[in-house]
C-alpha cells in the first residue's frame, strides 16, 4: 500500500475532512492520534456505493483545536460531529474507530434523528481494571506541549514485527501521532481514557441498527466487548474479523468493507442503492 494524504476541505467553520464518492451519505470519524487519511484503504470500495465523508476531529489532521473551555469530554466531540451531520441535510451511516466508535455510538444515542445506522469498529465498554489503569497512565504521560514516542502505540496496534505492507500502514500511523497537535491529542486521549463505553440502558434503547465489529487479536477492543453490546441493542449485530488487531480498517479493509457492505443490504429506504 502507498502512503495516501487524501485532498482536504473545509468541513463546518472547525472541521476539515474529505468528501468523495456518490450515494447515500456516510461519515467516518477515526481514532485518537489518527485522521481522515487512516480510511484511505477502505475508500476505493466505499465511494462506489456512497457519498463519503471522513472527518478529521479537532485537534487531528487539518481541523482546529477545540475552543478553550472544550474538548474534555465525549459530549464535546459529539456535538461537533452532530452539527456536522446536521448541516448536511441528510440522515447518515456513521462508521467510527476507535474514539471515533464512542463518538457515533453517543450521537446515535442521543441525536438518533441524523443517523440511518452506526458501525462501531474496535469499540471498548467495560475495560478490564488492569486496561483502566493502564490507559489512564498513558494519558499522564501526554503533556500537550510535545508529543510521546509512539512506538509503544504502534507495537499495541500491529504487533512488535509488523512486516511488509503493514509495515508500511505502521509507518503511516507513526507519522500521524508524530504530526498530530499535542493538545488535541491529549484532549482525545483523555476522553478516550475516561470513557467506559456507552450505559448498558442507551445501548438496549438504541433505535438504529447497529453493527459492532472487532479484530479476534484486538487486546483492548476486545471480541467479547463488540459481542456484548450488539446483545444488547435491539438490532444489532457483531462480526469478528480473523488474525486482525486494532487497526483492521487498514489491514483489512476488504473484509471490513465486505461486512459492511453486507449489512447495507438489510437496512431499508435510505441505503437501498447499496
Amino acid at each position: 500500500m502507498t502512503s495516501t494524504t487524501l485532498p482536504r476541505s473545509e468541513l463546518s467553520q472547525s472541521l476539515s475532512g474529505w468528501r468523495g464518492g456518490a450515494g447515500p451519505a456516510m461519515l467516518l470519524i477515526h481514532g485518537v492520534g489518527l485522521c481522515a487519511d487512516a480510511w484511505a484503504p477502505v475508500l476505493p470500495i466505499l465511494t462506489r456505493h456512497f457519498a463519503v465523508t471522513a472527518v478529521d476531529l479537532p485537534g487531528h489532521g487539518g481541523s482546529s483545536n477545540f475552543a478553550e473551555g472544550r474538548g474534555t469530554t465525549l459530549e464535546d466531540f459529539s456535538t461537533e460531529i452532530g452539527n456536522l451531520l446536521s448541516s448536511g441535510g441528510n440522515r447518515s451511516l456513521v462508521v467510527g474507530h476507535s474514539l471515533g466508535a464512542l463518538i457515533a455510538l453517543d450521537v446515535a444515542i442521543r441525536l438518533p434523528e441524523l443517523l440511518t445506522a452506526v458501525v462501531p469498529l474496535n469499540a471498548i465498554y467495560r475495560r478490564s481494571n488492569a486496561a483502566t489503569n493502564a490507559v489512564k497512565a498513558r494519558v499522564q504521560e501526554l503533556s500537550g506541549i510535545e508529543n510521546p514516542d509512539p512506538a509503544p502505540t504502534i507495537s499495541r496496534w500491529f504487533g512488535e514485527s509488523p512486516d511488509g505492507e503493514t509495515a508500511a500502514m505502521a509507518e503511516d500511523c507513526r507519522r500521524w501521532l508524530t504530526q498530530v497537535d499535542p493538545l488535541g491529542y491529549r484532549q482525545a486521549y483523555q476522553t478516550f481514557a475516561s470513557e467506559d463505553g456507552p450505559t448498558d440502558a442507551s445501548l438496549a434503547s438504541l433505535a438504529c441498527p447497529a453493527l459492532f465489529v472487532t479484530g479476534a487479536d484486538e487486546p483492548n477492543s476486545t471480541p467479547d466487548m463488540s459481542t456484548n453490546m450488539a446483545h444488547l441493542v435491539p438490532r444489532g449485530r457483531a462480526v469478528i474479523i480473523r488474525n486482525a488487531r486494532h487497526m483492521m480498517l487498514m489491514t483489512h479493509a476488504a473484509e471490513v468493507c465486505a461486512h459492511l457492505l453486507e449489512f447495507c443490504k438489510h437496512l431499508d429506504g435510505a441505503h437501498d442503492q447499496v
